[in-house]
Formats: C-alpha cells, sequence, structure tokens
C-alpha cells in the first residue's frame, strides 16, 4: 500500500518517462508535489525503492527505473490484468526487444526514444586506445536501432568519409562479435586499439578497408581482430 504522496511520486515519474524518455528532476518532482524541500522527494524514492515499484541505478544522475505501477493501474480484459511493461532509462541502455521493435508504430517509437551510452571516441584514421567506459547518453529513435543492444561512439578522422562518415559524427553501433564481410564494424585490434572500418575476409585473413583512397588497408590474421559491433546508424549535427 502506498500513501497519497508515494503514489503522486510514482505516477509523475512514470507519466514524464513516457512523455519524453527521461525521467524528470528532483526539483520537478518537488515542484510537481508542492514540497518544501529535495529531501522529501529522497524520503519517498527511498520508500518507493524499498516497496519494489523503482529502481535507482548506481553512479548515474537521473537515473531511475520504473518496475511496477500499484494493482488498481493496471486495467482488466475479460477478467485479466495487462502486465506493465517497465520504462526504462539507463537501466537497459541501448536496449531495444524484439517485441517492443514489432508492437510499436512508428509514430509511438518516435515519442519513445533509446538512451543509447557514449562510448567515449573511435578513429576513422589512425586507430586509437580502445573503447573507453560509459561518458554520456543520447537519446535516439528506436526506428534508428531495431533489435537488439547499442552504444554510440563519436568519430575522430576522415578515413570513412566515402561511406559518408564525417569526423565530428556519432555512430550507432549494434553489439555483436561477428560481421559479414562488407559491414562497416568497430574492430579492436590486438586488443588496444579501436577503429571504424569496413570488413573484408580475405582467405585465411581480415583485411580492415578504408573508406578514403588516402589511407591503407590494413590485414590482420584473425586472432589480432575482434569485432565488437556493427554499424547501423549516424547522427550528426550542422
Amino acid at each position: 500500500m502506498l500513501t497519497r504522496k508515494q503514489h503522486e511520486l510514482l505516477m509523475f515519474i512514470h507519466e514524464r518517462m513516457k512523455e519524453s524518455g527521461i525521467p524528470p528532476s528532483f526539483d520537478e518532482m518537488k515542484d510537481a508535489l508542492d514540497l518544501a524541500s529535495k529531501s522529501g522527494i529522497h524520503r519517498l524514492i527511498t520508500a518507493l525503492e524499498e516497496r519494489g515499484f523503482i529502481r535507482r541505478l548506481p553512479n548515474r544522475a537521473r537515473a531511475l527505473e520504473v518496475v511496477k505501477l500499484p494493482d488498481s493501474m493496471n486495467p482488466s480484459l475479460g477478467g485479466r490484468k495487462t502486465r506493465f511493461e517497465p520504462s526504462v532509462i539507463e537501466g537497459s541502455l541501448g536496449k531495444v526487444s524484439a517485441t517492443t521493435s514489432r508492437a510499436l508504430s512508428a509514430q509511438d517509437e518516435y515519442a519513445r526514444p533509446i538512451a543509447i551510452p557514449v562510448m567515449g571516441r573511435i578513429a576513422a584514421g589512425t586507430p586509437i586506445e580502445a573503447i573507453q567506459t560509459h561518458s554520456h547518453t543520447i537519446m535516439v529513435p528506436p526506428e534508428m536501432l531495431g533489435a537488439g543492444e547499442h552504444y554510440a561512439l563519436e568519430v575522430r578522422g576522415d578515413s570513412m568519409i566515402d561511406a559518408g562518415i564525417f569526423d565530428g559524427d556519432t555512430v550507432l553501433i549494434k553489439k555483436q562479435d561477428q560481421a559479414s564481410t562488407g559491414e562497416i564494424v568497430v574492430a579492436l585490434v590486438d586488443d588496444e586499439e579501436a577503429t571504424l572500418k569496413r570488413l573484408r575476409r580475405k582467405g585465411d585473413t581480415i583485411a580492415l578497408e578504408a573508406a578514403n583512397p588516402a589511407y591503407e588497408t590494413r590485414i590482420f590474421p584473425p586472432h589480432r581482430v575482434k569485432v565488437q559491433g556493427r554499424l547501423v546508424g549516424l547522427l550528426r549535427k550542422y
């Protein structure tokens, strides 16, 4: 059983995440519930977490997951209650379920962006250090992703310009460890350097091919190259 304020806060968080895909700030929660200080919000969130209605994710600002709603909020269909699907922000970063992808119309999908972690920079030129830890998050329309787990990388360099990938772009990567020849991938070489290149299989070797004639194709034995994802989309600021 929830108190009135706990119920109000839970529904405010749920509705805000449905509308914008981003959880409200503590100030917004305080104002919405007409509380004098944010300490009251902290107590309400702790109570909701203890009762299993929300989940706080460690080491991430404003990272909340609505786990369930009160039973009274679940309308029945033919005597059966509908199953609540959690709205997740950062808890399942970059993940789009196959069910969600099929069930939502294009209009609905656009209204519910997915939080994608940006994992540092990727070289489209001379390889740089391997993928870094999560630096920040961007919101991406689900229709750009499809099913699976995704992350984003900021492009540095011009080796892929003939493939339409420029310095400063943000590439969307589907996390996977296999790729077909001809696909553009994030490749980790010798467990030390990461690069964005087109993968070609040539006999017993793997070629990492640039899309700029100024750069040479690099050829490696398979054990030196690990695929860490496949390019599925691109974002560009003007």
